[in-house]
C-alpha cells in the first residue's frame, strides 16, 4: 500500500482516507457501530492507516464509536479530526476562535479516547475571528503534544494563504492539508486553490470522490431524489446554500459527465465508481481520497476501484469531458465533510 507524505512534513498518509460521517449510534446513523468496527478493522488490515471525523458528524458520536474501534490500535492510525461547527448555543460554542477551538479539542479528545490527535482541522473558514488567533491557537496545541499536525477544510485559496502568513509572522505551526470538494464533477480548485497548496506546502484530501453519489448512478437525469437520499435531505434544509448546491450538482452537464463515466465502465467491464475513482487516484496533485463506505463490503468495493489503473487514452477522454465543470454551486466547497 502507498503512503505519501502530507503537505510539506514528515507525516506518511494512505492514499485512501477513512471518512466517517456516516458513522454513529443514534438509530437513524447509516452506520451502526458493530458494522463501523468492521469498517475500519478491514481498513487498518488492508495497509491504510488515515481516519477522518469531525465533531459534528452525528451529534459527535461519530468520534466516539472511532476511539472504542482504534482503542487497541492507536499506533496505526493517523487520527484526524475537525473543529468549528456549533456545539451549543451560546455565542462562543461555534467558529475558529481560541475560546471555541480549545473547548472543541478537549471534548473531542474525550470522545476519541485518545491523548492527542495527528491532524487537527478547520472545518470551515470563520470570517469574525481574526486569523492570527486561530493559528495561535493552533499552534499552542501543537505545542502541548495534544497535536501533531494542523489543517483545513473549504478554505478558499486567500484563506490558505492568509493562514500560512499568520503562522510564519509568529514562528508558529503552518497547515499541511486542505480538505476540497473534487471529483470529475468538481474540478473548480484546479485553478487556484492547487497551486496555493502545492506552494504552500499543504496536501490535499479529496472528498466526494463520486460526487455524491452521482457518478456512482444514484441520481437519474430529470427524476427528483429518492425520499431518505442524503441530497433529497439537503433539498429539505432551510438552508439556501444546501439547496443551490443540490441545483448545481444535478445540472445538465454533470449528467453528461456521468454518462460518460458510465459509457467507459462499460467499455472496460467494471463499475462507474471504479472509473470515477481510479480517475482521481492518478491525479497528482491529490494526497489521499476520502472514501465514506456505509458498509465493509462497500469499503471493499471501492478500495479495489482506487486500486484500478486507467488506460491514458482513457483519462484523457474523461478530461476532455469533465474538464470545463465550474459551476460554483456544485463545485465550490460544502460543509458537509
Amino acid at each position: 500500500m502507498q503512503h505519501r507524505a502530507l503537505g510539506r512534513s514528515g507525516l506518511r498518509v494512505s492514499r485512501v482516507c477513512l471518512g466517517t460521517m456516516n458513522f454513529g449510534t443514534d438509530p437513524q446513523a447509516p452506520t451502526p457501530e458493530p458494522e463501523a468496527h468492521r469498517i475500519i478493522d478491514t481498513f487498518l488490515d488492508a495497509g491504510h492507516n488515515l481516519i477522518d471525523t469531525a465533531d459534528t458528524y452525528r451529534g459527535g458520536t461519530s468520534e466516539e464509536v472511532i476511539g472504542r474501534a482504534i482503542a487497541r490500535r492507536r499506533a496505526d492510525v493517523v487520527l484526524a479530526t475537525k473543529g468549528a461547527a456549533p456545539q451549543g448555543a451560546g455565542a462562543n460554542h461555534r467558529g475558529l476562535s481560541r475560546a471555541h477551538l480549545t473547548r472543541a479539542l478537549e471534548a473531542s479528545l474525550r470522545r476519541l479516547r485518545t491523548d492527542y490527535i495527528d491532524l487537527y482541522q478547520c472545518h470551515v473558514p470563520d470570517p469574525d475571528t481574526p486569523i492570527d488567533e486561530t493559528m495561535a491557537a493552533l499552534d499552542d496545541f501543537v505545542r502541548a503534544g495534544k497535536v501533531r499536525y494542523i489543517g483545513c477544510s473549504n478554505f478558499t485559496a486567500a484563506g490558505i494563504i492568509s493562514a500560512q502568513w499568520a503562522a510564519q509572522r509568529a514562528h508558529g505551526t503552518p497547515f499541511v492539508s486542505l480538505q476540497a470538494n473534487y471529483s470529475l464533477i468538481a474540478r473548480a480548485i484546479e485553478a487556484e486553490i492547487v497551486p496555493t497548496c502545492q506552494e504552500h506546502g499543504l496536501g490535499i484530501l479529496a472528498y466526494s470522490p463520486l460526487g455524491s453519489g452521482l457518478l456512482a448512478g444514484r441520481y437519474q437525469r430529470g427524476t427528483r431524489p429518492a425520499d431518505g437520499s442524503r441530497l433529497a435531505q439537503w433539498a429539505a434544509m432551510p438552508s439556501p446554500m444546501a439547496r443551490a448546491f443540490v441545483t448545481g450538482l444535478l445540472a445538465e452537464r454533470h449528467f453528461d459527465i456521468a454518462d460518460e463515466v458510465t459509457n467507459v465502465a462499460a467499455e472496460l467491464r467494471t463499475t462507474a465508481p471504479t472509473v470515477a475513482l481510479a480517475w482521481l487516484r492518478s491525479r497528482p496533485e491529490i494526497t489521499s481520497v476520502i472514501l465514506g463506505p456505509r458498509s465493509s463490503d462497500q469499503l471493499t468495493a471501492n478500495l479495489a476501484g482506487l486500486a484500478f489503473d486507467l488506460p491514458e487514452t482513457i483519462s484523457t477522454r474523461l478530461n476532455a469531458a469533465s474538464q470545463c465543470t465550474v459551476s460554483p454551486a456544485a463545485n465550490g466547497q460544502h460543509h458537509a465533510t
